[in-house]
């Protein structure tokens, strides 16, 4: 019998929100946005085109494509801004506002206006370049973090397996 999710799980946790791989927060000031980001999120470079954006989305676990020229970012684009449209440039697509933070942001407000907003990811940028992702895992309660997604990666999930015949 397949398991059923009986209620939506909170948004905040009750005691504080995790990043850094088991680091946790309680309140404004404990934490930075740097303390809590992906160091080596995923990048598509200017060169890129909506088809290459397609092609990253169809990982599941990439949420945000963040189109770079060099080191400066040049977009954030969503996965429902990709799918219909047609061949362009990656960089006309998505956009920057609402969608960035910057490394010294303090990490539970950051994360109060993320979970109010529905908001899973916002690229870090500093000097206008891309420094990171800050990536709010799919319960709300903390953040993603290098060690985890390599790990993820190292050992995937059942699921995530692909069999050949």
């Amino acid at each position: 019998m397949p398991l059923t999710r009986i209620g939506k799980p909170p948004t905040r946790p009750i005691d504080g929100v995790e990043y850094g791989g088991g680091r946790v927060a309680y309140a404004p000031g404990e934490a930075t946005v740097a303390d809590a980001m992906v160091r080596r999120p995923k990048l598509l470079t200017a060169a890129a085109t909506s088809s290459d954006v397609r092609d990253l989305f169809r990982d599941d676990h990439v949420h945000a494509a963040l189109v770079v020229d060099d080191e400066r970012l040049l977009t954030v684009i969503e996965p429902h801004e990709a799918e219909a449209c047609e061949e362009a440039a990656a960089s006309a697509l998505g956009t920057l506002q609402g969608r960035t933070t910057s490394s010294a942001a303090d990490l539970w407000e950051t994360w109060v206006r993320m979970t109010e907003s529905g908001r899973r990811r916002l690229a870090v940028v500093d000097e206008g370049r891309c420094v990171g992702l800050l990536c709010l895992k799919s319960s709300g309660r903390g953040f993603c973090c290098d060690a985890g997604i390599q790990a993820r990666n190292a050992h995937p999930s059942p699921q995530e397996l692909i069999w050949d015949e």
